[in-house]
């Protein structure tokens, strides 16, 4: 008998109808013989809603009081999908992630889970239960309610597949799979069959809203074979494989972008060692996570230093850099809101020169100026201007075919024609 873990994101629980519909997919698992753990998001819309309640009660809502709130959303979908099943017959029962037994550490909107106990879990497997698990949220080691942050229920499911020693985990979601780039903003964007752990952890890292990065993460670490399918039509999905086929990989598997972006930019820092320690060491120790850093050489032994943050962070970071920049005696802060990242994806450019001088000249023959770069052996990173993202992505992904079959090699002379 195999084990399967699926998680079922907002839209695919957004209503009655849609759960009922889930819950067929899960009898239809069972009677073909499987062990099953379905892990549920909130309804669509609902986990909004709530964190809007928040912020109506209270200007910055206390973090634990706050966990205790959204948490709820999952529960209510964990609960009317186990109901549902049991009125079909099926022996079914829900766990919150307290009752599962999810242990993570004290951060209660970005908690990290560092052990889960299975053995009630397990038991109820053994006597043929489906066990349904509120995603997203935990508890500490004091009891406290913890949240796993925004597509955590993703960490939930793989979380769990790692633990049960699943056969495999499957994320369902609106669309079909992994894309070549988000079909909403290109049409044109393929399904990928399958997909590097690398290049997925790439892309979710990036932007890509198919899984959360954590979630990757953790299948990366304990080895978790991982598909995402579609929870609305009959398909395989795309696999994310933990093994490159070198002779049918292409140089690009797909583009990931990111609208959540801000820059900010401490200009005329003195040029003295450990400068740049003083800068982010403020901000690390507020959890704000940094992307993309740049330092460039000003006038008489000053540097201007750049970096990005998630434009939910953008105020906070702000406020800490200007205090920053009095006690380092540097000349100011500025920041911009309004920039994107757009980022190349694909396990070929290990092997392929030419890749991001080409992609440069695309954005430049639409008159998109390049604000940063970043790169890493298989993905190459811009922001630019946020009113230019669309078109980037879409001139990208053209020019580099992938709308298209991959072709055993790529050269970098076609995307000028």
């Amino acid at each position: 008998m195999a084990l399967i873990i699926q998680k079922y994101g907002g839209t695919s629980v957004g209503d009655i109808q849609k759960i009922q519909q889930i819950a067929q997919q899960v009898i239809k698992a069972q009677q073909e013989g499987h062990a099953i753990v379905v892990v549920v998001s909130a309804m669509g819309g609902e986990t909004n809603r709530l964190v809007s309640l928040s912020h109506e009660m209270a200007k910055i809502p206390d973090e634990r009081e706050f966990a205790v709130a959204v948490a709820t959303g999952e529960q209510v979908s964990m609960s009317l999908l186990a109901m549902h099943l049991i009125d079909r017959g099926v022996k079914a029962r829900s766990y919150t992630g307290q009752q599962a037994q999810i242990i993570t550490d004290s951060q209660y909107k970005k908690a990290r889970i560092v052990d889960i106990n299975i053995s009630s879990i397990r038991k109820d497997l053994d006597d043929g239960i489906v066990v349904v698990v509120a995603g997203f949220q935990g508890t500490d080691a004091k009891g406290n309610i913890t949240t796993l942050g925004r597509g955590g229920s993703d960490t939930t499911a793989v979380a769990l597949a790692a633990a049960l020693k699943a056969d495999e985990c499957q994320i369902y979601t609106d669309v079909a799979g992994v894309f070549t780039a988000d079909p909403r903003v290109v049409p044109e964007a393929r399904c990928l069959p399958e997909i590097t752990f690398e290049e997925m952890l790439e892309m979710a890292s990036l932007g890509a809203k198919v899984l959360q990065r954590r979630a990757v993460e953790f299948a990366g670490k304990y080895q978790v074979p991982l598909r995402v399918l579609s929870s609305f039509e009959n398909s395989l999905g795309t696999l994310i494989s933990f093994e490159e086929k070198k002779m049918e990989k292409p140089v690009v598997s797909g583009i990931a972008f990111n609208k959540n972006e801000a820059k900010l930019t401490v200009m005329g820092v003195p040029v003295i060692p450990g400068m740049a320690s003083s800068i982010i060491g403020p901000i690390s120790e507020a959890n704000i996570d940094i992307d993309m850093i740049i330092q460039n050489m000003g006038q008489e032994g000053t540097t201007d230093f750049t970096f990005t943050v998630s434009r939910d962070e953008y105020p906070k970071a702000l406020e800490i850099l200007q205090d920053v920049a009095k006690t380092i005696k540097a000349h100011g802060v500025i920041g911009d809101q309004r920039i994107a990242k757009i980022s190349l994806v694909g396990m070929g450019m290990r092997s392929h020169s030419g890749i991001a001088s080409s992609m440069f000249h695309i954005l430049g023959n639409e008159g998109i100026n390049i604000q940063l770069i970043a790169t890493s052996e298989i993905k190459i990173s811009v922001v630019v201007d946020e009113k230019y993202l669309e078109l980037g992505v879409r001139a990208i992904h053209a020019g580099f075919g992938l709308d298209k079959e991959p072709a055993e090699e790529f050269d970098p002379v076609l995307v000028d024609k």
